[in-house]
């Protein structure tokens, strides 16, 4: 324990007057925690701030705020006090100290709270705390992306999303649901300040740090590099979390190929000619869970390599999901609901332009605002990156101009440079697929052969029963697939006005363009994927193109 003493000593006033006390730093901190106040900055307890914050600053339920004597005009401690007035918080003037002692708070607040901890069911804490670590776990072992767990009237089912299939993998009763989803929320490092059960609210875990309240002994898996956790009430039950796993490992080497993601030497040609434009936009869209991150994540560092990393990168992401090498990542962060988030989106947005980019990386354009900066960036001379919602490559115009984009920026070839669209299909197992000609009555088959012919019935395949090779699923693993425009004014005009069809004709003549169904059949004929793939994402084979 610190003994220091104030910067007011006993001092004879000379005027009579009863000198001040000295008053040591034991005697403060004492105070600090008198009638059981409680160090709300604590690790593991309700409001959620980043370790680096913590060092530097500590309050107290009652209001009490100390901050480091040292980084009384630190930035984040400015950004702390600001949050908590937004959070209605009681705050009041800072109390200035040494690092000595407000590391002595944290070490005392630490002891009280594994003291409450043990009368307050530590062990059942702690359990939940494993359950949701070996749950990730086992997800992780399997590549899951997501992890569903649904806590209905009576009972808990948990759900992994396999190769973009929902498998139930587990089941607990509705107790054990509700304490996993507690757990979850408590071991975010950023989530909303408290967890409502009633209430839509989002959260994220990094896997680089360990649990909070575990003291440090808990991780996530090594090639886990973060958790998006999504938590939602349902109808005749309690919660729904939802929780998207992001592989730390899925690109070891840092590496820019796109070919390994699955694609083939058309698009690589279309996605180095956009990679050449030193100005414009381009846009890759598809649903969620279509691999849109992915992609504009390789993309990027094969932008920056192609340039031998001699040009500015920035990107503003919410939250950054994967790390580009060479690229300053901006993360948005400080916003506890969609409003806050839309507006420190855009915050974030505006610095990056004011912060000398050559490219500019947008993780999502959510809203028109951010759309609108987007386009400035691209009107200023920059070339610019991002994802969006919409379902095929020409419908990215539609999307922009019902989000309230000017029609005359969306009708300009010099900043719409490329429109993508890409969906995730499951790869057939090569060592236990079964030829299409073997399942001759098989009603999809029937179609293919309305479709394709003889050709198609000869060089197709479909799934087989399940191998050693495929863990008995007869698919392994993903492969993107993608339809890419290279718009030129003509086919621009025509979206405008709302001559979609004639729009698609004009692309896939005259540009030489291939939809997704046209890529997807390339690579059944290949032996990549199946007929229940292309009909699902592309509708049925004998039908004409969903436009």
């Amino acid at each position: 324990m610190v003994e220091e003493t104030t910067n007011n000593p006993q001092v004879d006033q000379g005027d009579g007057a009863t000198p001040s006390p000295v008053v040591t730093a034991t005697q403060r901190i004492d105070a600090y925690f008198a009638n059981g106040n409680k160090l709300l900055t604590l690790q593991g307890s309700s409001l959620t701030i980043d370790d680096d914050t913590r060092r530097l600053l500590a309050l107290f339920a009652d209001g009490q705020f100390i901050v480091s004597e040292n980084h009384k005009f630190d930035g984040r401690v400015l950004s702390f006090e600001v949050l908590a007035r937004k959070r209605r918080l009681n705050i009041r003037k800072p109390q200035y100290v040494s690092m000595n002692e407000l590391n002595t708070v944290y070490a005392i607040a630490e002891r009280k709270f594994a003291s409450l901890e043990s009368n307050d069911g530590t062990v059942e804490s702690l359990q939940m705390q494993k359950d949701f670590v070996n749950v990730v776990a086992r997800a992780a072992s399997q590549k899951v992306s997501d992890v569903h767990v649904i806590v209905a009237a009576s009972n808990t089912q948990i759900f992994f999303r396999i190769n973009g299939m929902m498998i139930q993998e587990m089941e607990y009763n509705k107790e054990w649901g509700e304490a996993f989803v507690r757990a979850a929320f408590a071991s975010a490092d950023i989530s909303d300040s408290n967890y409502a059960q009633n209430e839509f609210q989002g959260a994220q875990k990094l896997g680089s740090t360990p649990l909070r309240g575990s003291k440090g002994k808990l991780m996530l898996p090594h090639n886990v590099l973060a958790i998006r956790l999504q938590f939602n009430p349902i109808a005749f039950g309690s919660q729904y979390l939802v929780m998207r796993l992001l592989y730390a490992d899925d690109n070891p080497d840092g590496s820019g190929d796109l070919e390994t993601l699955g694609f083939g030497k058309y698009e690589l040609d279309l996605f180095f000619r956009l990679r050449a434009n030193p100005i414009g936009l381009n846009i890759i869209s598809g649903p969620t869970g279509s691999g849109k991150s992915t992609t504009l994540q390789r993309n990027m560092i094969k932008l920056l390599q192609d340039r031998d990393y001699e040009v500015n990168l920035i990107t503003v992401e919410d939250p950054p999901e994967y790390p580009i090498p060479g690229a300053r990542q901006m993360p948005v962060t400080n916003a506890n609901s969609e409003e806050e988030k839309d507006e420190q989106f855009t915050k974030a947005l505006s610095a990056a332009l004011r912060s000398d980019p050559d490219i500019l990386m947008v993780g999502e354009i959510r809203t028109l605002a951010a759309a609108e900066l987007t386009f400035k960036g691209a009107l200023s001379g920059h070339s610019v990156w991002s994802t969006l919602h919409a379902n095929s490559a020409p419908a990215i115009i539609t999307r922009m101009r019902d989000m309230g984009v000017e029609p005359y920026m969306l009708n300009d070839a010099e900043i719409m440079k490329g429109l993508i669209a890409q969906r995730l299909f499951r790869k057939l197992c090569p060592h236990c697929r079964i030829p299409v000609k073997e399942k001759y009555n098989d009603p999809a088959v029937k179609r293919l052969k309305v479709a394709m012919g003889d050709f198609g019935i000869e060089n197709s395949f479909i799934k087989g029963p399940g191998c050693k090779f495929c863990n008995g699923q007869g698919v392994k693993g993903r492969t993107s697939v993608p339809e890419i425009i290279l718009p030129d004014a003509m086919f621009l005009e025509l979206m405008i006005n709302g001559e979609t069809r004639k729009a698609i004709e004009y692309w896939t003549s005259d540009l030489n363009g291939r939809t997704l169904k046209e890529a997807a059949i390339e690579r059944m004929l290949k032996g990549y994927i199946d007929l229940e793939e292309i009909e699902r994402w592309c509708g049925l084979l004998d039908q004409r193109p969903i436009y």
